[in-house]
Parts: structure tokens; C-alpha cells; sequence
């Protein structure tokens, strides 16, 4: 794959944070993102987005955005879930490069700082993968990682691509490359694997680094593994027609570059 995509700079990242109910990690992963982009001089907003909390979250993201002026809380007024809530952020971001990191602090801030400069190389998304060489995980429950290994192989296998961890939702994007994966479908935490998988089949380019995870030390997960596998088979085999069946009609369309000018002056002769 090539960094084939815009290679105009980037002005402003957007961090966009899904949260409910996640009062005891919140204000600790907002204060380390923001530590580490204004350490490394990324330009950048955070947008918070309280998605229906029952519990002080949007109270202490009031709080922090007293004192950190980057950070913009915004609600989801609407039906909740972790789609929904992403697709509000998405909206509400006013970056022309765009990050989705977790509430509870799984996320490496650095790993977000280094999305930001591949980015900038001219790649339209960056994926990170914790199962490559420089990757990691630490405190993932069992069950879950045979079953996040099973859903890549059946991803990988579907799609023919080598990326091995693409239901993971931490992942960047410029902002025109999200666009083009318009309409979003995906209500819920399907939306992770929408959104890469319309990148890769709809012509964006992309590339995978190694990035870390950890689990959460406070709260609890929001994924339920039971009400999710139709939901991510349904959109990944929405993906798969749209591949195979559609035409290239939602297909990237990016003008060619002219001809060298030795090139021009070979033609008129």
C-alpha cells in the first residue's frame, strides 16, 4: 500500500472519546492524551462525548473543561450506543484528522501522537495492530481475545487483506476519508469495523502500525459480546456486497496528476 492520499499538512487532530459511565477513568485518560499531544505539539481538541451516563461523567468532563481549554464535551441527546456516540463526536470535531480513543484508558496516548504522523505522511487512515511485532496487550480477558482472534482470521479471510486487528476502534483518519465512508450504518461497536472496512474497500489508502493495549482498571466494558456478532456480520457482509457487487460506485475518485512536462512536449511533436 502507498501513501497515495492528500499531501497537504495537517492543521488540527480531533480526539474523539466515546463515554458513558465511565466517571472513574475519565478525567485520568483526558488529562494523559492531552499531557502527550501538547508534549509533542500536535495541535488538537478533544471532544468528549457523554452518551447517556447515569452517573457523574458529564460533571467531571464540566470540570476538565474548565481548566483544559482543548476539550469540548458534547452529549448524545438522542438513542444511545457506542456508534451513535462516535458518529455525534465525528460531527461535533472540527479537525481535518481524526482519532477514535476508548474512555477507560486502554489506548496509548504516544500511539495516538504517532497515528498523527503517519498521517502526515499523505496516508488517509492509519490502524493500529496489537497483534503484530511491537504491538502488545496486557489484561485482556481470555474469552475475548480467542473470539477478537477468530472475528480477524474470518475478517482477513473475507476481505483478503492483511490486517489483523481490524475490530478494534482505536484507528485515525483524515477527515475527507471518513466522509467518504458516508452513511455510517452502525449504531453500536460495529461501527469499528465499518469504518475501516469501507476505508480498505472503497479505494482510501491505509497502512498498520504496532500499538499497545491495556484493560481497563476501572469500571466496566460496554461490549456484550452476545448482542454483537449479527451486528458485526451484518456490517461486514454489507461491506463484502458493496465490494464485489456495487461497481466501484463509492470508490475513491481522485484526479490524476498531468504528465510530466517532457512528456506534453513529446506528444505535440
Amino acid at each position: 500500500m502507498n501513501a497515495n492520499g492528500p499531501d497537504y499538512p495537517l492543521r488540527l487532530y480531533s480526539v474523539v472519546i466515546p463515554a458513558r459511565n465511565e466517571e472513574a477513568c475519565i478525567a485520568a485518560t483526558v488529562e494523559q492524551i492531552h499531557a502527550m499531544l501538547t508534549a509533542a505539539a500536535v495541535p488538537h481538541e478533544i471532544i468528549a462525548v457523554d452518551d447517556g451516563s447515569t452517573d457523574g461523567t458529564g460533571a467531571v468532563l464540566a470540570q476538565l473543561a474548565a481548566r483544559i481549554p482543548q476539550l469540548r464535551p458534547v452529549n448524545n441527546p438522542g438513542l444511545n450506543g457506542f456508534g451513535r456516540a462516535v458518529i455525534r463526536g465525528i460531527e461535533a470535531a472540527s479537525g481535518d484528522a481524526l482519532v477514535v480513543m476508548m474512555a477507560d484508558g486502554s489506548d496509548d496516548p504516544s500511539d495516538a501522537v504517532r497515528y498523527w504522523q503517519v498521517l502526515g505522511q499523505g496516508w488517509d487512515a492509519v490502524f493500529g495492530s496489537r497483534f503484530i511485532r511491537g504491538g502488545s496487550v496486557s489484561g485482556y480477558p481470555f474469552h475475548k481475545l480467542v473470539l477478537n482472534r477468530a472475528a480477524n482470521l474470518f475478517l482477513r479471510f473475507l476481505f483478503n487483506v492483511p490486517c489483523n486487528d481490524i475490530t478494534n476502534a482505536f484507528k485515525a483518519y483524515r477527515r475527507e476519508a471518513l466522509d467518504g465512508c458516508r452513511p455510517f450504518l452502525s449504531p453500536h461497536f460495529n461501527l469499528t469495523v465499518e469504518l475501516p472496512l469501507k476505508i480498505i474497500v472503497r479505494g482510501y489508502s491505509w497502512t498498520v502500525i504496532p500499538i499497545s493495549w491495556r484493560g481497563r482498571r476501572a469500571g466496566a466494558s460496554k461490549l456484550r459480546i452476545k448482542e454483537m456478532g449479527s451486528r458485526y456480520l451484518f456490517i461486514a457482509l454489507y461491506c463484502w456486497l458493496e465490494k464485489y457487487f456495487s461497481r466501484g460506485d463509492y470508490r475513491v475518485r481522485r484526479p490524476q496528476p498531468p504528465p510530466p512536462a517532457e512528456s506534453r512536449a513529446a506528444k505535440a511533436r
